[in-house]
């Protein structure tokens, strides 16, 4: 082994350690976040990192302890460093390109399974690498820094410590300072930074390969000045709104008649808000069909006595004045249901919950939610926890893409939505994926549903992937939606809610449970989205087969 000077000093070597495990779980991060926007945010999507990053460690682990112990020359080690280093500087500029590269291959070429394919195959190809290098770190310095036998269990106990303490460090600052403060981009440049730093320490100070140093940092300072673009959809030039919060990639777009939320580039809307304030087809118009079940017109939802004293004692939330009809939105997003609600119905108070803070403050901006529906930032599932309250209506809209939250997809988390209703309630569950396999989210939804609500019915919005499903454990649901409905006096709303009523079904309950202990919503998911994606590049599969490439870019 090669002396060097700096190498006698312990504390160094420890700081090697502490910068590399930090750098491995910052990211690991950075990965998700990398992912997201184009494959989500599931468990799936995060098992395959977590078990891709794993490989890559364990391989380098092995090379380099065996490279320790063949050739113990510590230069080799740091100039592994400098290449991690630029390699993850490297992935905010080509790491996009990559996945779309790898998606549009495999889109083509395999039947089933697509994201979980393309999701490891663009983090063998992007993360497997650099984080192979860091891996050689531990057993290498394991090599420089143990003496003697007599110490060498301390020594390589402090080692593990300073790079646990690494990593626990790496894993607090993306979530919490980087990302949302500067981005992810931005969060893999400083991490690469880091390692850089660390490395050219060692050089400048060994005065060795000095001259070719002025590469490298051309190299880094490349990668900062063209990898700091945030942009995810990078095809789209005239997005309204891109950016990140601590929960989501957040994209917002819009055109003469529509404002879009997404939180994924490849597939999938969260919201549309029409422009046009009327009644637009959405589900959010065919949601509207819960108030009438719950009893919208009917004067007993609150019975005041000639002296004004609420005869039923039913509480009436302080400030809400005379609004007596509620309505809580678990999953508010930007705010489209309540919007329409409270544009349609007089005296309602209105209240939801969204577990992404950003999101409401998008839904103020551009989707047009008034300022006095309160939004709690907060866990559908756990506000309900926390509150006593009783509603009218609670609406479930969390569910995104193949992300659906388990934890709000649960038999006993309908059961305490069944809690917090009153008596004649109805929850209403937007589900927006349809599935047609046996066995599917929405069977399994609705099954679970069941077994919490005597009545359940669902309605297919027309044109639209989206299904509404109506529960509750009045007997007479139905005859009062077609009660209340008889008492609207907008045509426009009465056509609707005709059209509602004349497709309902009553759902026949099945043995499809989820419970708190068992939910497989990311494996159902996926396979809904399989299918979507399949319907979607049928036409330009079969131009590629009949026609080449060449017929595909024709086409496109």
């Amino acid at each position: 082994m090669k002396e060097r000077a700096i190498l006698k000093n312990k504390i160094y070597l420890y700081l090697t350690e502490f910068f590399a495990g930090m750098s491995v779980m910052a990211v690991e991060l950075g990965a998700s976040r990398l992912l997201a926007p184009y494959f989500s945010s599931s468990q799936i999507v995060w098992t395959i990192i977590i078990g891709t990053i794993m490989i890559a460690m364990a391989l380098g682990n092995i090379y380099g302890g065996r490279s320790a112990d063949k050739n113990p020359n510590p230069d080799k080690l740091y100039g592994r460093i400098i290449i991690a280093a630029i390699w993850i500087a490297a992935i905010p500029l080509a790491g996009k390109y990559i996945i779309i590269g790898i998606s549009a291959l495999l889109i083509f070429t395999v039947n089933s399974n697509f994201l979980i394919i393309a999701a490891f195959a663009a983090c063998m190809v992007i993360f497997v690498f650099p984080l192979f290098l860091l891996g050689t770190v531990t057993p290498s310095l394991v090599k420089y820094t143990v003496d003697s036998l007599d110490d060498s269990g301390k020594v390589v106990g402090s080692l593990n410590a300073s790079n646990t303490i690494g990593s626990i460090i790496g894993t607090f600052v993306p979530t919490f300072i980087s990302i949302p403060a500067v981005g992810t981009s931005v969060t893999f440049l400083i991490f690469a930074g880091i390692l850089l730093l660390l490395a050219l320490i060692y050089f400048i100070s060994s005065k060795v390969f000095v001259k070719k140093l002025p590469v490298v940092m051309v190299l880094y300072m490349f990668c900062c000045i063209f990898g700091h673009d945030t942009s995810f959809a990078f095809w789209q030039k005239d997005l309204t709104y891109e950016g990140e919060s601590v929960y989501n990639y957040l994209q917002v777009y819009e055109d003469e008649e529509s404002v879009v939320l997404s939180t994924n580039v490849l597939f999938g809307v969260q919201s549309v808000y029409k422009k046009e304030k009327g009644l637009t087809g959405m589900y959010y118009d065919y949601a509207m069909a819960a108030p009438y079940m719950a009893g919208i017109y009917e004067s007993e939802n609150v019975d005041m006595d000639v002296d004004g004293i609420n005869k039923n004692n039913i509480e009436i939330k302080e400030g809400v004045d005379d609004k007596n009809f509620d309505i809580l939105i678990l999953g508010m997003g930007t705010g489209t249901y309540a919007t329409q609600c409270n544009r349609y119905f007089e005296d309602l108070y209105i209240e939801g919950v969204e577990i992404d803070d950003k999101i409401t403050s998008l839904s103020r901006e551009y989707f047009e939610l008034p300022d006095d529906i309160k939004v709690t930032t907060y866990d559908g599932r756990a506000f309900l926890n926390a509150v006593d309250e009783k509603y009218d209506i609670i609406m479930v809209d969390a569910y995104q893409d193949i992300t659906i939250p388990f934890q709000m997809s649960s038999k006993e988390f309908f059961t305490l939505v069944r809690n917090h209703l009153k008596d004649n309630g109805v929850m209403v569950v937007n589900m927006n994926m349809r599935g047609t396999k046996e066995g599917n989210i929405n069977q399994y939804l609705s099954d679970t549903i069941a077994s919490v609500f005597s009545e359940v019915y669902t309605v297919d919005v027309d044109k639209s992937t989206n299904r509404e499903l109506f529960a509750s454990n009045n007997p007479d649901m139905i005859k009062r939606f077609e009660d209340n409905i008889s008492r609207e006096n907008d045509p426009e709303l009465i056509n609707l809610m005709t059209e509602v009523s004349a497709n309902l079904i009553l759902y026949e309950s099945g043995s499809y449970i989820m419970t708190d202990d068992k939910a497989p919503v990311e494996l159902l998911g996926m396979e809904v989205i399989d299918e979507l994606i399949k319907d979607e590049v049928e036409y330009y599969r079969d131009i590629y087969e009949e026609e080449g490439i060449q017929g595909l870019i024709d086409s496109l």
